[in-house]
């Protein structure tokens, strides 16, 4: 089965991963779905909860390599998406 956010898409702001995991949490917790529907809930906010931790340990090396270095500036991590 084909995701329809594929890798292709730009990368997602972590208010918004944050906002759509709990609009996903309250359908969940509403015990108004059925099994399936639970399920693919479910699956999508692993997804969201992944994307969210990148999104988070790219803001730790930035913050990282400001800390680090003397010039008080960011610089590329030099790591892509995973």
């Amino acid at each position: 089965m084909t995701d329809p956010q594929s890798a292709s898409e730009a990368p997602r702001r972590f208010d918004e991963l944050l906002e759509e995991l709990r609009s996903l949490v309250e359908r969940l917790e509403s015990g108004n779905l059925s099994l399936e529907d639970s399920l693919r809930c479910f699956e999508q906010g692993m997804k969201l909860c992944r994307q969210g931790a990148g999104v988070l340990d790219e803001a730790e090396k930035r913050v990282e390599v400001l800390l680090a270095g003397p010039n008080l500036e960011t610089a590329p991590f030099g790591g892509g998406p995973e």
